[in-house]
């Protein structure tokens, strides 16, 4: 029986992510991470979305990088940066909010989790496409971090192989949804707002990026109709 552990943050990636691994795994184990995060909603979010996915555990981690900060996502200090436009966000260099060595701190405590878990398959939502620019989330870093697994655990000087899967490194945020939909993801509790409220600001890069990739996919946004529904936004 195949099994795999999708890092899941709750957000609109990371859900596509689930749903991919849900298709291709027989097991999915999901392991969310309470680091310090100024949006720390998401978490509450993707207990409730991993639930309504039916993974087989899913595994709250808790690891305090506010006391690291260096990111506008962990230090309420630093603000978090604003767009006008996608162009803006794609143009620019890494954004202050970028966690430093986030996903390599991530994935290294996935696969010790994964190990106790019996298999070798990490699940991502990293993109190289729509993203705000963060090194950390490119297929160079994570083939190093595929091979520093493959040469650091108990598994890989067994003759056992890692494997991260980033099915969505290449594809576009519009490109993105759509595959979430084809597979059936519900996006209604997907938190992607940087600001950490669960009404979109429309103002940070990820908001912004969401909206772009809502339009392109020709459909309207599950969140959005969701908070429309509970009365929590107004046409």
């Amino acid at each position: 029986m195949s099994a795999a552990v999708v890092i899941f943050s709750g957000g609109l990636d990371s859900t596509t992510a689930l749903y991919w691994a849900k298709k291709h795994f027989d097991e999915v184990y999901a392991i969310t991470f309470d680091y310090g995060q100024r949006h720390s909603i998401e978490v509450e979010m993707a207990k409730i979305t991993a639930k309504n996915a039916g993974v087989k555990e899913h595994f709250i981690f808790e690891i305090d990088l506010s006391k690291i900060g260096g990111s506008a996502l962990t230090d309420r200090s630093i603000e978090v940066p604003e767009a006008k436009s996608v162009e803006e966000v794609l143009s620019r260099g890494i954004p202050s909010t970028y966690v430093p060595f986030r996903n390599g701190i991530f994935i290294s405590i996935a696969a010790a989790y994964a190990e106790t878990k019996g298999t070798t398959d990490i699940v991502g939502g990293w993109n190289a496409v729509d993203y705000s620019g963060y090194p950390d989330c490119r297929p160079e870093f994570l083939k190093a971090m595929e091979e520093a697994l493959n040469k650091g655990t108990k598994i890989g000087a067994e003759g056992g192989k890692w494997t991260i899967h980033a099915p969505l490194i290449h594809l576009t945020k519009g490109e993105i949804i759509k595959l979430g939909l084809s597979l059936g993801a519900d996006y209604s509790y997907s938190i992607s707002c940087y600001r950490g409220e669960e009404i979109p600001c429309m103002k940070c890069d990820s908001c912004i990026l969401r909206a772009k990739g809502w339009l392109e996919a020709g459909e309207e946004d599950h969140l959005i109709k969701r908070l429309r529904e509970e009365g929590k936004i107004q046409e």
